[in-house]
């Protein structure tokens, strides 16, 4: 495709779907109050010592330069520790919180702040619009939950092609393209392309581009009474899935919870041309000696975008922090453009920062432009707690399906019933 401007594709960028979730409304316990310049005139009087930041594993090393000038200019240390950010922050969260040994901020995934709003453990923010328009549009929307604002994104991600250069010279425009290479170039242990397409995560970018979806958004909310998974649309997606492994072009190892492992190691030996997989994966893919190309997903064959789901990783104030005021400060203070662009060049995490559109260390990077343009098609993951009754059913669905043990319609409405079950089961209002 012709080089589009770079400005129209950040401007673009997150700018789909809206994340204004359902459900009851719920005392914040913690809004932080606020203006420009961070959470309020926090008075002097009532200026900590030290904050204590929580960021992702071996992504802290950006911090020590911000640290240091906010320290400079305000007086208060920051204190950095790191904590794997998936699956392990907002647990320990929950734990060191109200026990008083937790952390002033964190850092969660925006799929996860629905619950963790519900629960308490963050505080709401009221930050001026002059803060807000510092992001794109989505981004922020994927820091609230039920109208009120959780925290300040700091990077998005999704799941796009990558090529090994030495096998495919460059990215097909299609999945029809794609498919016809595939059928030649697998064989002998050799693949055209791998995706983990029993899994959820990544199979939606075809579900969901056939005309299926999560939960229907009606007026700015999500229903979580309406879910499109076993609609026609979802099913055509599905069919399409099953095509692939029927036809041998994936190999049986990549199914379960070995598939990431297995689909990596199979790339990086150079046996396979291309893979779906997300922005976490260029690095160690490099690190093999692969000279990786990276690029949108091709299209489907009923000309529609693959609609990925994406991600919005924000800094959060822990409800808990004696010092939300500050924290929030701090908070406003890291996702500056200058400090987004510094975390950017030590993580290669694409910041929401809409300034930072033509700074050249984004702009003429061939992932971070590829997340960028994926990002179009892709829609937030819903964050709503009722979400977490989806990823079980839809994965047992999708490897009966690969596994040829069910049919996509009757898979996908077991998926549902079950989906729906647990809903009512666990999310009673």
């Amino acid at each position: 495709m012709k080089k589009k401007s770079l400005s129209l594709l950040f401007a673009m960028l997150l700018a789909v779907g809206s994340l204004a979730a359902c459900g009851p409304d719920r005392d914040s316990g913690g809004s932080t109050g606020g203006n420009s310049e961070g959470g309020g005139e926090a008075a002097e009087e009532n200026k900590p010592e030290k904050l204590v930041v929580w960021e992702d594993e071996k992504k802290s090393g950006w911090l020590e330069d911000v640290a240091a000038a906010f320290e400079a200019e305000h007086g208060i240390e920051i204190e950095v520790k790191e904590v794997e950010m998936a699956t392990k922050m907002r647990d320990q969260l929950r734990l060191d919180g109200p026990s008083g040994i937790g952390p002033d901020i964190v850092t969660l995934p925006h799929d996860q702040i629905g619950q963790v709003a519900i629960e308490g453990h963050i505080a709401e923010l009221t930050v001026t619009d002059e803060v807000k328009n510092r992001f794109s549009e989505s981004s922020i929307l994927a820091q609230s939950y039920n109208g009120k604002l959780y925290g300040l994104p700091k990077s998005s991600e999704t799941p796009v092609f990558i090529y090994n250069k030495a096998l495919m010279p460059e990215a097909p425009a299609t999945m029809d393209e794609l498919y016809e290479f595939s059928k030649g170039f697998t064989k002998d242990g050799n693949y055209g392309f791998l995706a983990l397409w029993d899994n959820y995560y990544f199979a939606h970018g075809i579900i969901g581009g056939s005309g299926g979806y999560v939960f229907a958004e009606n007026d700015g909310a999500l229903d979580r009474d309406d879910v499109g998974l076993a609609n026609e649309g979802a099913v055509a997606g599905a069919e399409y899935i099953q095509k692939w492994y029927a036809e041998k072009l994936f190999p049986n190892g990549i199914i379960g919870e070995n598939g990431g492992s297995a689909l990596d190691g199979l790339f990086n030996e150079g046996k396979v041309a291309a893979v779906m997989n997300g922005p976490w994966a260029f690095q160690g893919y490099r690190d093999a000696g692969i000279d990786i190309g990276i690029a949108p997903l091709p299209t489907l064959p009923n000309g529609e975008a693959v609609t990925t789901f994406m991600g919005v990783k924000g800094w959060h104030v822990s409800n808990y922090s004696k010092n939300k005021e500050w924290a929030q400060k701090f908070v406003e203070f890291m996702t500056t453009d200058e400090n987004s662009l510094a975390r950017f060049q030590t993580t290669f995490e694409v910041p929401t920062n809409v300034a930072l559109v033509e700074d050249p260390a984004i702009a003429e990077d061939e992932g971070s432009k590829a997340v960028a343009q994926q990002s179009q098609n892709a829609i937030p993951m819903p964050n709503i707690p009722e979400m977490s009754e989806v990823w079980g059913p839809m994965a047992n669905a999708l490897q009966t399906v690969v596994t040829g043990k069910a049919e996509p319609q009757a898979a996908l409405e077991s998926a549902v019933e079950q989906i729906n079950q647990n809903i009512q089961a666990n999310h009673s209002n």
